[in-house]
């Protein structure tokens, strides 16, 4: 028999995510420095699988705030007050994406958050 699960949860055993994403929210962090966390909690996350003894371990089951949006993103459903965000050569797509989840305040644009219910 093989054991398997549907995912894993991302945050991290010390909230590591939730910590560098508030830290790039914040701006006292880098997009780079955001990115490293969510790689090292992925390879971690599948090693203890891993070490775990599980055979099928999933894959594309990380998310830095929903997964939800990100098939919205997925898709292209950007609603359009919000390509403004990407507009600016300043901003990342992972700008867009917090900007879709927790609304957007600065560079003159004040855009409220999507509806998640």
């Amino acid at each position: 028999m093989l054991t398997n699960n549907l995912g894993y949860p991302r945050i991290g055993s010390n909230r590591e995510l939730k910590k560098a994403s508030e830290q790039y929210w914040a701006e006292k962090t880098s997009l780079y420095a955001l990115l490293q966390v969510g790689k090292k909690l992925r390879q971690e996350n599948w090693q203890m699988q891993k070490q775990a003894g599980i055979d099928l371990i999933p894959s594309n089951d990380f998310s830095f705030y929903d997964q939800v949006l990100d098939m919205t993103l997925a898709v292209g459903a950007i609603p359009n007050q919000y390509y403004e965000v990407i507009l600016s050569k300043n901003n990342s797509e992972l700008d867009l994406y917090f900007a879709m989840a927790r609304g957007y305040q600065k560079d003159g644009l004040d855009i409220t958050a999507m509806e998640m219910t």
